[in-house]
């Protein structure tokens, strides 16, 4: 049976959460109805690209590539990559690279400074460029992600 009690504990979370991301959030998936996309070569649009925390807290880079065309046209394939690591920054820099190769990007260290650049990415190529993803999976059960082809639009 609920109580008055109950609606102060909701009122605190609600002070924890962006009320209106999460219901913009909620209207995007309405209208964007998830459906899970298999592996395989599809045309794609980078529709977001962001540098965010992870659930754990960590650096990720995060990219939702839409699908244009076929069965699964106007679903997401969601890039996410930690970027803690040597390793992870490098897969990271090896997918910036391949869809705006005229941007110089290195990691300096600097999480604020690999922000801009990803900002700087998602600005050259919005819009743009539109791509050939081979999307797939490795022998460890990981999806791989591939720029096979840039198209740029006119």
């Amino acid at each position: 049976m609920a109580n008055k009690d109950d609606a102060q504990v909701w009122e605190e979370f609600d002070k924890t959460v962006d009320q209106e991301q999460l219901a913009k959030d909620v209207q995007d998936a309405a209208e964007n109805e998830y459906k899970e996309v298999p592996h395989g070569q599809y045309e794609v649009e980078v529709s977001k690209m962001e540098l965010k925390k992870s659930k754990k807290g960590d650096p990720m880079l995060s990219i939702w590539f839409k699908v244009l065309t076929g069965e699964f046209k106007g679903s997401l394939i969601f890039y996410n990559q930690l970027v803690l690591q040597p390793f992870q920054i490098h897969l990271a820099n090896g997918m910036l690279r391949s869809l705006a190769p005229n941007i110089d990007v290195e990691f300096n260290g600097s999480y604020k400074t690999y922000h801009d650049i990803i900002l700087d990415v998602l600005e050259a190529v919005q819009g743009n460029y539109e791509f050939a993803l081979d999307y797939g999976e490795n022998n460890k059960g990981f999806n791989t992600y591939e720029i096979t082809e840039v198209f740029e639009l006119d």
